[in-house]
């Protein structure tokens, strides 16, 4: 039987998953960090671009602080940053040597492990994204396979690609990254043995959601075939729509014979300190998925999905969700078959919107799929229908899209910039809006502690201190006198609004990481 190692997605997969990437600040995270470096986890897929921008948008929080805190918290096991080749923080493409200033920065701030993942298996991108990361001193770099249902996405693509990936010297490990949760037991049976006979020297690891209930078996199936690396979520950010249980994953390998390489005792202080969180600050805990049969023709996860449906009631025209789902699979085919993730479902399920509402299929074209068509995300698994090309090409706005301008070099934006600016301020700059950026420079360094079992109090406390009728509030237990006055209550607000995540905006959806 084979001796299995955990990577733990809760920090940011999970958070990603089932809190909108908003559940976890600073604070939160580095209370728990030094538990979490003794359970023994392969590695912490801790960050990723999205998440640096929840930190200035959402926390006023320094992203490079909040990584170089917990690399001093988790000296023993390795922070992870997931990344979509030249991008950083949007969506827009940026040059290559930008992008090797960010890679510089994160692992000068204390990331070690890189997954290199492309949305259409651009492996030209993929190659030149891993050589950059080797050569700015990424320890370990992980090639992601990530998988799809399609004609096109067959078992003999995807060994080929790991054979792809195998020749490089910059890249140690692969993984099948299933982030819709459609990887099927039966599937996983001749998926796992052709990527194994190809992958050559490459170690493989199994990352896989429970978006339909799938997951948690496949994952038995994979370590009976040799994957020795899963990835999982821990207490209320495992299971629904993030990775299986770290606790269920651990007792189902165990019972199956094979041995699971984590401290017990601290994975379960782990879990019960997120529980305590979650409890807290309001926040879901993963559930069970159903199985969901439709789930395998249209791929459209619940956000997206929850979206199409809202856009269409907002205009009167909710009754044609169903015509809609059934135009989201021609869409995709004609497409190239995307991977729906980040971007392209919403990508897909806008064009198919317009498809439908409109007297004439591709009468109205939004400008990201123009540029998805012009090569701008990439190469799809195959290629775009040739008379939507045409159709698409055609408009006198494929012409103004093509004449848009490459993005500036590193010294360009160097130079819209003060000289004086660390390269990690620059690189916050340089993407986010400067407003943002500021706020968090006038916020000062991000707080150090978190106690989940005193919010309550808190809450409590800020709540009668805006009562214009209390002058004086007192709380008193054993050992503990806490008393506010009217003059100490901008106090009280101050400390609810320091403990208070601001999630009264929705979050955009920058990638699939």
């Amino acid at each position: 039987m084979t001796s299995i190692r955990l990577v733990d997605v809760s920090i940011r997969d999970g958070n990603q998953s089932l809190w909108g990437a908003t559940g976890l600040n600073t604070p939160q995270c580095l209370q728990i960090a030094p538990v979490m470096n003794r359970v023994g986890f392969r590695a912490i897929d801790f960050i990723a671009s999205t998440h640096m921008g929840v930190a200035v948008k959402y926390y006023r929080e320094d992203p490079w602080e909040r990584i170089r805190l917990m690399r001093r918290a988790v000296p023993d096991t390795p922070l992870q940053f997931i990344g979509t080749g030249f991008r950083f923080i949007s969506w827009e493409t940026l040059d290559p040597e930008v992008m090797r200033l960010v890679y510089r920065c994160l692992v000068r701030n204390g990331v070690s492990r890189f997954i290199v993942l492309d949305p259409m298996h651009d492996l030209d991108a993929m190659l030149a994204t891993a050589r950059i990361i080797r050569e700015e001193g990424g320890d370990e770099i992980v090639g992601a396979l990530t998988y799809t249902l399609s004609d096109a996405h067959d078992d003999a693509f995807y060994a080929a690609l790991a054979a792809d990936l195998a020749r490089s010297p910059n890249l140690d490990r692969i993984y099948v990254k299933d982030p819709a949760g459609l990887l099927a037991a039966d599937r996983a049976r001749t998926l796992i043995p052709a990527i194994q006979a190809a992958k050559g020297r490459l170690p493989l690891e199994l990352h896989s959601h429970c978006t339909i209930g799938l997951a948690p078996y496949v994952y038995t199936v994979a370590a009976d075939l040799g994957v020795d690396v899963l990835h999982v979520g821990v207490g209320p950010l495992g299971g629904g729509t993030s990775l299986p249980s770290a606790a269920q994953t651990v007792a189902n390998l165990r019972e199956l014979g094979h041995s699971v390489e984590v401290d017990d005792q601290a994975l379960q202080r782990m879990s019960d300190y997120l529980e305590r969180l979650a409890r807290a600050e309001g926040l879901p805990f993963g559930q069970a998925r159903e199985f969901d049969a439709r789930f395998f023709h249209h791929q459209v996860a619940g956000g997206v999905m929850t979206t199409t449906r809202r856009q269409l009631d907002e205009v009167k025209l909710g009754h044609l969700m169903p015509r809609v789902m059934i135009e989201v699979d021609r869409v995709r085919a004609e497409l190239g078959y995307p991977i729906m993730v980040t971007p392209f479902p919403q990508i897909v399920c806008t064009q198919a919107m317009f498809n439908v509402m409109g007297e004439e299929r591709y009468a109205t074209v939004p400008d990201q799929v123009i540029r998805y068509v012009l090569g701008r995300f990439g190469r799809p698994a195959r290629p775009v229908d040739a008379d939507v090309i045409d159709r698409i090409l055609a408009r006198p706005r494929a012409d103004e899209i093509r004449r848009e301008p490459p993005p500036p070099s590193l010294a360009e934006l160097r130079r819209r910039f003060p000289p004086n600016l660390s390269d990690e301020e620059f690189l916050l700059r340089a993407t986010m809006p400067g407003d943002q950026v500021d706020a968090v420079r006038a916020a000062g360094p991000a707080r150090r502690r978190y106690n989940p079992d005193a919010r309550p109090v808190i809450k409590l406390v800020s709540e009668l201190a805006r009562r214009a009728e209390m002058s004086r509030v007192v709380v008193e237990k054993p050992g503990l006198r806490l008393e506010l006055s009217s003059a100490s209550a901008p106090q009280a607000r101050t400390l609810e609004s320091a403990t208070t995540r601001q999630t009264s905006e929705p979050v955009p959806a920058h990638r699939s990481d």
